[in-house]
């Protein structure tokens, strides 16, 4: 398949970033975009994020500056290839389940060190996931989304482990192939939650490949290679130490800043690169990497449970009356394709359901109409005598959300609809993502390469993005759509999770929950000296294999 994926902290301006690149080791210069052909060791590469992380406990790295260190310092018990999206072998060496994927034994390597000289064993790897599957609250670390039904684990000798699970959970298998289940050190694992964030990156130890070496509290984090890193996924080509000598993390929060800098070359690499400056990337010394999160599309989710979006005909209106294709053609590039379902074309269970999602004005203002909504003298609908007001999150993760949101403000305005953006950072934006009285509609997505990524989005126990489950009164709106998204987790076979993540996906269409709006890329600027580079299943940097030309 083609690969196309909370906390305030204050902006990085471009003087900051400049100040930082000065301090930066010095890398390879460029030689051009045909400088060699055979991998070089050596130079310090510079990565500029948009954004600051703000936790490395793994399972709630999903955040992508979180998860472009995390999965760059941690393996996994499986490699899911990003081309072909198949597991295989890496700190495990085999495993098997059995037939209603209630227990998983792994075989593992003996020869695997963490990076502050500790073995990785048997006992540590299901100390690992116990952890993870169980969460703990004393230390507010949460169960990881990826982990469904989990017993807990065995150590049965120096290199087996045994995993069980209350329910069938057949989705465990990816799941500990994700950044979500990166393995830790013993001590590592003893954290807490507050631990795990901002000023304490030097003591997260993984068995990476990358050892954190240096911090700068919301500007910059550093990586070292390892010189004794010699148990890469055997399917990879390289093996042995990455061949970069390391990494700088330099947050770069201004999209004219991380453009400009790596245009100029003065930084290596650069993540979301917005799409009107695509072009500058286009051919010459300068390339983009356009990589799939392969998960639920970028998109909107109706707070049915709230009065004014509790008719589905007010839902079906609100979809009808959204030029979907304006968006995606007046905003984006063809990296963006519109959304024909949940999922995107390249996600573990799509379905079609694009039937449900076609733009027609005339038709949202009849079901307007119908559904008691007229039209008042300052052109906003009403209905006994509550105005049909709307807000919106701007998701500060998504690419140019706000520019969406203020199309979608002019195309709903003109059938009566008033929307609003709520403002605000990112510690404003997540309190705000559980009140529907303050949200209405909630701007998301989330990338994962299994079935298990719409249960991960809608279901009232994960993201919750429906808020079908209440957070005062712990209420479940809709439980048939929970049983819905907990069958995807719990069939035990590949035939019957599709089946299920179809029945959902229609579920959610005919409900009118959603309205998808593309599939959403993680897209990278690069320039010619950077030879290598990839991304894992869901559009996060690997590093690993990356060399610098010149």
């Amino acid at each position: 398949m083609p690969r196309l994926t909370r906390i305030a902290v204050p902006s990085v301006s471009a003087l900051a970033v400049v100040a930082l690149l000065a301090g930066c080791s010095a890398t390879a210069t460029s030689t051009g975009p045909d400088a060699g052909t055979e991998p070089v060791s050596g130079g310090t590469l510079t990565y500029l994020e948009p954004q600051t992380w703000t936790t490395l406990y793994p399972p709630s790295a999903g955040f992508y500056p979180n998860g472009g260190i995390v999965n760059n310092i941690t393996d996994r018990l499986l490699y899911q290839n990003p081309d072909t999206l198949e597991l295989e072998p890496w700190i495990a060496t085999d495993y098997t389940v059995n037939a209603d994927a209630t227990e998983y034994t792994f075989d593992l390597r003996t020869d695997v060190t963490y990076s502050d000289g500790t073995p990785l064993t048997a006992a540590n790897v299901v100390k690992n996931i116990d952890l993870y599957g169980k969460g703990d609250k004393d230390r507010a670390l949460p169960i990881s989304e990826a982990i469904n039904n989990y017993g807990g684990g065995e150590v049965v000798d120096d290199d087996t482990v045994v995993f069980r699970f209350t329910a069938p959970s057949p989705g465990f298998a990816q799941a500990v192939s994700t950044i979500n289940s990166g393995l830790l050190s013993d001590a590592s694992l003893d954290r807490t939650s507050e631990e795990f964030g901002p000023g304490n990156a030097k003591e997260i130890i993984g068995s990476g490949p990358f050892v954190i070496s240096d911090e700068q509290i919301s500007t910059q984090t550093s990586v070292t290679a390892r010189a004794d890193y010699n148990w890469a996924p055997p399917s990879l080509t390289h093996q042995g130490p990455a061949y970069l000598e390391g990494i700088d993390y330099i947050v770069a929060a201004e999209n004219s800043v991380r453009v400009g800098t790596v245009v100029a070359g003065q930084a290596d690499v650069a993540r979301n690169i917005p799409a009107p400056d695509e072009a500058q990337f286009a051919g010459g010394s300068l390339s983009l990497h356009a990589a799939a999160t392969n998960g639920v599309n970028n998109g909107l989710s109706f707070r049915f449970r709230e009065p004014r979006l509790e008719d589905v005909r007010v839902r079906q209106a609100i979809i009808a009356g959204i030029d979907r294709q304006k968006i995606v053609d007046t905003l984006f590039t063809a990296n963006y394709p519109l959304a024909t379902g949940a999922l995107a074309k390249t996600a573990l269970g799509y379905v079609d359901t694009s039937s449900f999602y076609t733009y027609d004005p005339d038709e949202a203002a009849a079901l307007l109409d119908e559904a008691g909504w007229t039209l008042g003298a300052d052109g906003i609908r009403e209905k006994d005598g509550e105005k049909l007001t709307l807000a919106f999150n701007e998701a500060l993760p998504q690419p140019r959300s706000k520019e969406v949101v203020t199309l979608i403000q002019e195309q709903l305005g003109k059938l009566g609809i008033q929307v609003s953006l709520f403002a605000g950072d990112m510690a404003a934006q997540t309190k705000a993502s559980t009140d529907q009285s303050t949200i209405q509609v909630y701007h998301s997505m989330v990338g994962r390469a299994d079935f298990d990524v719409l249960k991960s989005q809608y279901f009232s126990k994960n993201r919750n993005t429906l808020l079908n489950l209440n957070p005062a009164d712990g209420s479940v709106g809709d439980p048939q759509l929970d049983t819905l998204l907990s069958a995807i987790a719990s069939e035990p076979t590949t035939p019957e999770r599709q089946a299920a993540s179809e029945a959902a996906q229609q579920y959610l269409a005919e409900n009118a929950y959603i309205l998808p709006i593309f599939e959403e890329p993680q897209v990278f600027g690069l320039t010619a000296k950077v030879q290598g580079f990839d991304t894992e299943s869901v559009g996060r940097p690997s590093f690993y294999s990356t060399w610098l030309a010149g």
